[in-house]
């Protein structure tokens, strides 16, 4: 059974992109230009995409009106803001704040951690190695050791859950990089390898010796689980 999407973004372009993207992956999708009418649509879907930039009513007022009429209804917010404020302004009411541009798969990936939360569904957390820890739930990495989160670029994190929506897998370089970025790969691009670096800065106790991404030379990268 398909989950019903209420997507609300003015773009055409850019909503036309994720409308698609969304009913490749078996997402029904109702797309408005507007908040106009959001109202009277939003219970008979599953969770919502709301963008902030909205002609005539903003987004803020659009999302607390929708989270008013159908509480029970995640709301994903996006935007192209990145202040702090914003954020915090936005989850008063949203469950969620994606910041643009994001790749589809962050997109699909919160969504399914919204529509498992209001099934009352929650994933265990899990461990790599024996210092770190990602909840699912929340898309948040921990050292153990600390309690402390550790921050990753937006690039890193996409990386870090690609690994985990394929583990023990050994994968190629260039399927890492097409899947993240979207475009061909190029053969001697070192862009995998500087971000595969950086995370293992972050992730690894020993980064020259790694224990949790591993690279099989002349193959690809592996993080087991």
């Amino acid at each position: 059974m398909k989950t019903n999407v209420l997507y609300i973004e003015d773009n055409e372009k850019i909503g036309s992109l994720v409308k698609e993207e969304l009913e490749q992956r078996g997402f029904s999708v109702q797309w408005l230009l507007s908040g106009e009418g959001a109202e009277r649509e939003v219970n008979q879907h599953e969770v919502v995409i709301l963008d902030i930039m909205l002609p005539g009513l903003d987004g803020f007022t659009v999302g607390k009106r929708l989270k008013k009429a159908a509480p029970d209804i995640p709301i994903l917010l996006l935007s192209a803001r990145t202040s702090i404020n914003d954020k915090v302004d936005g989850l008063q009411f949203a469950d969620d704040y994606l910041t643009k541009p994001f790749h589809t798969d962050e997109l699909v990936a919160r969504l399914e951690v919204l529509i498992r939360r209001r099934g009352g569904t929650y994933s265990e957390r899990i461990s790599l190695g024996d210092h770190i820890e990602v909840d699912p739930e929340v898309q948040m990495v921990y050292d153990k050791r600390t309690g402390e989160e550790i921050i990753l670029t937006g690039k890193q994190h996409q990386i870090l859950m690609y690994f985990l929506r394929h583990p023990n897998q050994v994968l190629p370089k260039e399927q890492i990089y097409e899947a993240i970025w979207q475009e061909s790969y190029i053969t001697g691009d070192k862009t995998i390898m500087v971000h595969i670096h950086r995370l293992r800065q972050k992730l690894e106790r020993h980064p020259d010796s790694p224990e949790i991404i591993e690279t099989l030379k002349g193959i690809g990268y592996r993080v087991k689980l």
